[in-house]
């Protein structure tokens, strides 16, 4: 999993490329800590991720009620497979889904 970040007026854009599973989830929860407090709002672009498990979701279920405390979290680009995994799971009923 590759992480890119670009922060403008306060909104962190990152752009998530490859897997988030049980090997990369920590990762990306530990890069998102080190963010919360330097942005408003939080934008999870993922135009390149192949594949999430419950380990990926548990990190955007954190950083969701992490965020909503802010501006919010917004998941963008997100293609079917991920977007099936997202209704299924319930989380489509509470992320900001664009």
């Amino acid at each position: 999993m590759e992480l890119q970040k670009i922060t403008e007026n306060g909104v962190l854009s990152i752009r998530i490329t490859g897997r988030v599973d049980t090997t990369t989830a920590p990762l990306l929860e530990s890069e998102l800590k080190g963010d919360f407090d330097s942005c408003e709002q939080m934008i999870l672009d993922f135009t390149n991720v192949e594949y999430i498990s419950s380990a990926g979701l548990r990190v955007l279920l954190y950083a969701h009620k992490t965020m909503a405390r802010k501006g919010g979290l917004t998941i963008k680009n997100a293609d079917e497979d991920i977007m099936e995994i997202f209704e299924v799971t319930g989380f489509a009923g509470f992320l900001n889904i664009e």
